[in-house]
């Protein structure tokens, strides 16, 4: 799987946050390490849907069922 970038991570922080606050680069890769897993996950639910549907497409229906399923 993909990594996804630090830089993005503190990106969205500072954009987020009152002026002042850094986040450290150990910080944004354990959140980067955490929405990798995340995304593992969804990913593995939503083909299993789409083979039990006998569609080759996953749909954004497969995504929202994992929201309903588990949460956010």
């Amino acid at each position: 799987m993909g990594r996804i970038p630090t830089d993005s991570i503190k990106k969205i922080i500072k954009s987020r946050s009152n002026p002042g606050i850094i986040i450290s680069d150990a910080a944004a890769a354990s959140i980067a390490k955490m929405l990798e897993k995340k995304a593992e996950r969804i990913a593995k639910y939503a083909v299993q849907r789409a083979r039990k549907r006998k569609s080759g497409t996953i749909t954004e229906e497969d995504i929202d069922s994992y929201k309903i399923r588990f949460g956010d």
